[in-house]
């Protein structure tokens, strides 16, 4: 609470506006640690600091690493410090963690923060998000189904031809020895089916070929995945989960999600390291070719992340979260339509298509907003604060909503074409994905903090009330 006395002492918020910030951050320095002022400095300082951020009124957690032990560590914002009651010690192995205080007034956005070490004297900038606090609303509108699957859910796709879910799952970090595909009755979300991941067998240390992204091929009866870490796709039987295709690991470069296009034949896989989108024919299993995308921004590369198919339109979308901005493939020729900008967001990663209304549903995970965005001329139309770590959005055209599932904040927010939040759902730890199911239903999976977390690790069925 002694930090949060200074804040309200000082007669204005420490996070103000980020706009024009790092103009007040010089004068922060010279508070930070008594004389002198310029003692011994680090060269070529290799010191990262990270933070998840926090809602107005609670606590950030800050982490650092590859800092010199030993060295003592102060936050400041504005001529505030931010950790005054001690500052944090670097221990042998370089890393740091503590707390902050985030004041209630604080603005949501992104705040720089002097991040500042001495023993020796070096400094660095903490982008601290803070993100908007959003309360639940609507739930009286709709009918929550939920159950417990298995731990490691990613991603959700519904098969209208066989009315059956698919869910892709992979527990841990590599090597990942816990992965499998499931098939889900939509009614009951019981599991009718399981296949374990096949082992990797380039190595012995247990790690299994996991599965993440998911699309799927009714013409074929398929099941389209992507390996994420090992940079490949691997395709299922619909019918009994059995492996019809491993394509060779490297072949899509951190692969993560797949869009199937049963008009065109073909499949694609995103690749947020590179500016590419992988084709597939999806009846001969073969890779077609790559399509390059080139940036809008000097120097940047476009990264793509989620994908979103207009069939009939002969469309795909695909937004960068390292450049944030949208592009548009035409599906016919596999070339590159128009790239624009999207305006408002920051760590763009998911998105959706209305069609009809031609509008672009863009997730932005780094600003935790929604941006909605008119397909003909690239306008933000709306800019929706829906939670902390806004992840994946699908769009359901039953009733012509979008749904954003916060991973962060623990929700999922429905929003309509035109900006309106119409509710903000609980969605358990960690909502993950979400697909619907063309029938006015959708599907969410979640992720949890662990085996003995009872709100992860579930799909839940979310209807309006009739």
């Amino acid at each position: 609470m002694k930090t949060q006395k200074k804040y309200i002492s000082a007669g204005r918020s420490v996070f103000r506006q980020a706009a024009g910030a790092v103009a007040m951050l010089s004068v922060s320095a010279s508070l930070a640690f008594a004389a002198p002022v310029f003692d011994q400095s680090v060269l070529n300082f290799q010191g990262q600091v990270f933070s998840q951020g926090a809602l107005p009124g609670a606590e950030a957690e800050v982490r650092g690493r590859a800092f010199i032990p030993g060295q003592k560590v102060t936050l400041s914002r504005g001529g505030v410090v931010l950790n005054d009651g001690q500052p944090f010690a670097v221990d042998e192995k370089g890393e740091f963690s503590g707390k902050i205080a985030v004041p209630a007034d604080s603005v949501p956005g992104v705040h720089p923060v002097v991040v500042q070490a001495s023993g020796p004297s070096a400094a660095v900038i903490l982008d601290l998000k803070i993100s908007p606090d959003v309360p639940l609303s609507g739930e009286d509108k709709y009918t929550l189904t939920s159950k417990r699957l298995v731990q490691g859910l990613y991603q959700v796709a519904y098969s209208s031809k066989n009315d059956r879910l698919f869910v892709t799952t992979a527990v841990g970090r590599p090597p990942v020895k816990e992965s499998s595909l499931l098939k889900v009755n939509p009614a009951t979300l019981e599991v009718e089916a399981s296949a374990e991941m096949a082992l990797a067998k380039s190595r012995d240390d247990g790690h299994r070929l996991a599965v993440y992204g998911i699309g799927l091929d009714d013409a074929n009866g398929n099941v389209w995945t992507t390996n994420t870490r090992d940079g490949a796709v691997a395709v299922y039987k619909q019918s009994d989960l059995s492996l019809v295709k491993q394509f060779d690991s490297g072949l899509v470069d951190h692969a993560r999600d797949v869009a199937v296009d049963a008009s065109t034949g073909k499949a694609y896989a995103s690749m947020p390291m590179e500016n590419k989108v992988a084709v597939f024919d999806i009846a001969k299993l073969e890779h077609l070719k790559d399509v390059e995308i080139d940036s809008l921004k000097r120097g940047a590369k476009f990264g793509t992340y989620s994908l979103a198919l207009d069939s009939k339109g002969g469309k795909l979308y695909t937004v960068s979260g390292s450049t944030n901005e949208a592009a548009v493939i035409d599906t016919k020729t596999d070339t590159v339509e128009k790239v624009f900008a999207i305006d408002g967001v920051r760590g763009a990663i998911g998105v959706a298509v209305d069609p009809a209304s031609k509008r672009l549903f863009v997730a932005a995970q780094g600003s935790d907003n929604l941006a909605i965005v008119d397909l003909e001329n690239g306008k933000t139309l709306h800019n929706v604060a829906v939670g902390a770590g806004a992840l994946n959005v699908a769009f359901d055209t039953v009733t012509g909503h979008a749904y954003v599932t916060n991973r962060g904040a623990g929700t999922v927010t429905v929003v309509d074409v035109d900006g309106k939040i119409v509710a903000n759902l609980p969605g358990g730890t960690f909502p993950n994905h979400a697909t619907p199911d063309g029938k006015g239903a959708v599907y969410v999976v979640n992720k949890s903090r662990g085996k003995d977390d009872p709100q992860g690790d579930r799909i839940t069925r979310i209807e309006v009330r009739k």
